[in-house]
């Protein structure tokens, strides 16, 4: 900003300066506000379950009977008896059970903010200059 003010100069030609005011003014905003935000989740569940179950048996049974008879007047008797028994059994049993789950979530957010205002102005002002004898002169 300037300012001019002729005031008095002390010429006595009869003639009177005003006063001159310009000036310019600039003004600015700029905001920039930026976000960035993510998130991801991964959940995994499973279960197992199991069994075995195996038996046997084995069952062996033997047995012998043998009787052998002789009498002094010559009669002979003889007997044999056997009995055998054999039994094998076997059981397996398997049982599995499976159970799943897997999920996933994945979020991002991204946000821009920008502000900008400008502002610019300029004035003048001027008063009048009188001289003697002469007509107004106006200045702007």
């Amino acid at each position: 900003m300037s300012d001019y003010d002729g005031g008095d100069t002390g010429y006595d030609g009869g003639a009177d300066y005003g006063h001159v005011e310009t000036g310019q003014e600039h003004e600015s905003l700029d905001q920039l506000h930026q976000v960035n935000a993510s998130e991801a989740d991964y959940n995994n569940q499973f279960n197992v379950y199991e069994q075995d179950h195996a038996s046997a048996e084995n069952t062996s049974f033997d047995q012998g009977h043998h009787v052998e008879y002789s009498d002094p007047n010559g009669a002979h008797y003889e007997e044999s008896d056997y009995t055998s028994y054999d039994h094998s059994a076997a059981e397996a049993d398997h049982v599995f059970a499976a159970e799943g789950s897997e999920s996933s979530h994945t979020a991002e957010y991204s946000e821009l903010d920008a502000l900008q205002a400008r502002l610019d102005s300029a004035f003048a002002s001027a008063t009048e200059i009188h001289t003697d004898g002469g007509p107004a002169i106006a200045a702007s």
